[in-house]
């Protein structure tokens, strides 16, 4: 009697390892399993963002075209007239294509191509491709959260929107005017300091460029002393 009473207490023990051991076992394998799965998408994770960075397609660019310098071979006498004015350094080709290579080091690039857009805006000849243009500036760079929005005071902003339905060729005048004197009082200031510009007045080979933040984000507001030509909407 209490020899089988001894065996049914080792059987149930044994039962009890043996449930023990698989439940161990598989959630071990379910923790690898697990684990496995993390790791891999940490790691496509990781991939997107090297993807996404502005660094990984800056350094992309300048391994297959090189250096400014070289491709258009500007001399150093060339880009000291850069430096005269603003105008002069977008009126040059290669001027406008280094100041934006170094606008994008700013993450600001959205201004000079908003300025671009609307000179080519004002060439159009064709009437009726007027409206469709017009509303492809304005969702790109014009209305709120556009992927490219340029940074407008409220009342530009309020004067493109009423009359977007039928633009004119000068639709985006103002706004074109008040970009260009932002860029011109802020980024071009900098741009005349950067190694971008300094390596070429210099002759020198140039450098890899170093991406960077904003130093800080200018607002319309500080040119409120310059007045929008609010004639050319009537």
């Amino acid at each position: 009697m209490e020899t089988s009473l001894v065996f049914s207490q080792l059987n149930m023990c044994e039962s009890k390892e043996k449930t023990f051991f698989k439940l161990i076992h598989g959630s071990g394998k379910e923790e690898t399993s697990k684990e496995a799965k993390i790791r891999a998408k940490e790691k496509r994770n990781r991939l997107s963002l090297l993807v996404q960075k502005p660094e990984f397609h800056e350094e992309t660019h300048f391994s297959r075209s090189g250096h400014l310098a070289r491709e258009t071979r500007v001399s150093p006498e060339e880009a000291v007239i850069w430096g005269e004015s603003f105008d002069k350094l977008l009126s040059h080709k290669d001027g406008l294509e280094t100041f934006t290579r170094f606008l994008k080091t700013e993450f600001s690039e959205e201004n000079i191509e908003f300025w671009i857009a609307c000179e080519e805006f004002k060439k159009s000849n064709d009437a009726q491709q007027i409206i469709p243009k017009a509303k492809a500036i304005y969702e790109k760079f014009i209305q709120t959260d556009a992927p490219q929005e340029v940074n407008l005071d409220f009342h530009t902003k309020e004067v493109i929107t009423k009359s977007i339905t039928q633009p004119t060729l000068h639709s985006f005048d103002a706004a074109q005017s008040r970009v260009y004197q932002l860029m011109e009082q802020d980024s071009y200031t900098r741009f005349l300091k950067s190694d971008i510009y300094l390596d070429l007045i210099e002759g020198r080979p140039q450098r890899p460029t170093n991406l960077r933040r904003r130093s800080r984000s200018f607002t319309c507001t500080e040119f409120q002393d310059v007045k929008s030509d609010v004639a050319i909407w009537l």
